[in-house]
């Protein structure tokens, strides 16, 4: 009868970018304290860097980056009470999606430099596969404030990528802000391309930094997003609609 009543609600969802579906949780992985990977029964075809809209009955959607597009994965940081419903969930728990919307990252050059800061690394992870699989050489940065919060660096080298830790209090790797360990970086060796996702101060460091080495940025930036296909305005950023023409910007 819950079940009914949940497919009902769902139904009445439907939006012109695409009519909700229900899926599954199928795995539940830790990442930290405060962030959980859900695995689900899904798949789309999408490019790293894309999202899509979760929803769940009583809260509204919210966006989410792939961080993986076979089968679909989504890294959750517990931030509120949508976000805490999302850790609650169990293998087996359904949950609606919608999308792959907006777009995404592209691969260029043979030698790239990724920066995620917290949990930023997730559509990163996703693009360092595909582009390990076309034989570019992937350095992957992966930030936190604290050596607790950094995350994905087995699953970076799993990949084949190298790997450098920063963390603000010194705690893990290198200390310092991930745009200063990402200059450090940049002057150890030759890189074709920069990209990143997290905070937007942080991704505004990489931009600078882009300009100072004279390579292509290709950097995903957070917003709210309620519509995700354009229509409501609630994503725009200096007449930028980021649901659509981003998240993921190019510079230079």
């Amino acid at each position: 009868m819950v079940d009914e009543l949940m497919t009902r609600q769902a139904d009445h969802r439907w939006e012109a970018g695409g009519q909700p579906r229900a899926v599954r949780v199928i795995r539940v992985v830790p990442e930290s304290t405060r962030v959980k990977t859900l695995i689900l029964d899904a798949r789309v075809e999408a490019q790293p860097g894309q999202f899509v809209m979760a929803w769940l009955p009583g809260y509204e959607e919210k966006p989410f980056s792939l961080a993986e597009a076979d089968p679909v994965a989504l890294t959750v940081a517990r931030v509120g009470p949508f976000s805490s419903a999302l850790h609650a969930l169990q293998p087996g728990d359904r949950l609606w999606i919608r999308g792959p919307l907006g777009h995404g990252f592209t691969i260029e050059g043979q030698r790239i430099l990724l920066v995620g800061g917290g949990y930023g690394v997730a559509p990163l992870a996703f693009l360092a596969r595909q582009a390990i699989a076309r034989g570019i050489q992937v350095t992957a940065l992966t930030a936190a404030r604290r050596a607790e919060d950094v995350l994905y660096v087995d699953r970076f080298r799993a990949l084949g990528a190298s790997v450098v830790i920063a963390t603000e209090d010194g705690s893990a790797g290198e200390r310092g802000r991930a745009p200063e360990v990402a200059a450090r970086v940049l002057r150890s060796g030759s890189y074709d391309a920069l990209y990143g996702c997290g905070p937007e101060g942080m991704l505004e460091g990489l931009r600078a930094l882009a300009t100072e080495f004279g390579i292509p940025a290709q950097l995903s930036y957070e917003a709210y997003m309620r519509c995700g296909i354009g229509l409501c305005g609630s994503c725009e950023r200096e007449g930028v609609v980021l649901c659509l023409e981003g998240p993921v910007l190019r510079f230079g």
